[in-house]
């Protein structure tokens, strides 16, 4: 029992949280709010799970200092940041129109916000379809020592050139992408391009910082190298948040409440994070983390695919679940095997 107990404080942030939202909702909007707030936390844990996944991968490697840094700014960037300043700053930018404008529909007219960002949703899914493509591929693209898959990942884990394989993806990505699925539209070219560039960039900039780790001192070195890291999870996060964002204008059109249930959601999925990190869960299941790049790869083409092709969001949430279950299962299976 006092076990169970131990594993529950890191959601009682997430349930303090949740109580809060859910009364002031209640007593501002209504009952009737209460309903799209906690279908919405749960659309944003369905889609998020592999991220919770590969974020407590990540901090694994990160110092204490830098955990409490995800754990506290980093919600507050997840919340407001990218559940309800980014999609303004994207609709702004497509549209033309400034934020405080953007701000004013989103407010008093979220029939015409949600149609504005419908229009810029090929532009987020080409950034980010081929930012995370390009995470998986280098994954995939890494020697070791476990395979889950051994036909898919045998090839690409002997050429054991991470970095060639993840930029060769993007070029392909960003190829297609110009050629089939937005020919002569400029800004989502751009965009796909951009989302490699930034994916390169951070990682280059925090491999460069961990590999002179010897070489600084030890409070410059966790501290460079941690805000790398820290900005790449948030980035991430973006990356995941994007289909959870365009799915709830299908619960409500009110922005407030959209941004107070996915803020909820993305507050647990950090709970779990820490929760997968402390249990050894990585560990444990040994190809949980392939499963998590699966995923990734998985969604990485569903949205860029959906730059030109409606997919259900539905589908993008479940098909990474799916994935996450066989490599759980399969996991539980090689542990069988390995007792008896």
């Amino acid at each position: 029992m006092a076990h169970k107990y131990r594993e529950l404080r890191h959601y009682y942030l997430a349930f303090a949280v949740t109580a809060i939202v859910l009364l002031v909702s209640g007593v501002l909007a209504g009952p009737d709010a209460l309903l799209p707030i906690i279908a919405l936390a749960l659309i944003e844990m369905t889609f998020s799970f592999e991220n919770a996944v590969l974020n407590s991968q990540v901090l694994g490697g990160m110092t204490k200092f830098w955990r409490t840094v995800f754990l506290t700014v980093g919600i507050a960037v997840a919340v407001f940041g990218v559940r309800l300043v980014l999609p303004l700053v994207m609709v702004s930018s497509t549209t033309n129109d400034s934020i405080g404008h953007v701000l004013q529909l989103a407010l008093h007219e979220p029939e015409q916000y949600a149609e504005a960002l419908h229009r810029a949703y090929p532009v987020i899914a080409a950034f980010g379809g081929v930012f995370l493509l390009m995470i998986g591929l280098r994954f995939f693209g890494e020697k070791k020592d476990v395979l889950w898959w051994n036909k898919v990942e045998a090839p690409l884990a002997d050429f054991n050139q991470p970095w060639w394989v993840s930029i060769a993806g993007a070029i392909l990505a960003v190829l297609f992408i110009y050629l089939f699925l937005a020919r002569g539209d400029g800004r989502i070219v751009s965009a796909a391009i951009f989302g490699g560039i930034t994916f390169m960039v951070i990682k280059f900039m925090s491999e460069l910082l961990l590999r002179n780790q010897e070489k600084d001192l030890k409070s410059h070195r966790s501290h460079s190298s941690g805000f790398m890291q820290f900005v790449y999870l948030e980035l991430l996060d973006a990356s995941f948040s994007f289909d959870g964002v365009i799915a709830a204008f299908a619960i409500t059109k009110d922005v407030l409440l959209i941004a107070a249930g996915l803020g909820i959601g993305a507050i647990y999925v950090r709970s779990m994070t820490m929760h997968l990190l402390e249990k050894g869960t990585l560990a444990q299941y040994r190809y949980l983390i392939h499963g998590a790049h699966y995923a990734i790869l998985s969604l990485s083409v569903l949205l860029i695919l959906s730059v030109r092709i409606h997919i259900p969001e539905i589908l993008t949430g479940l098909l990474g679940l799916i994935i996450i279950g066989f490599s759980l299962q399969n996991s539980r299976n090689h542990n069988n095997s390995a007792v008896v």
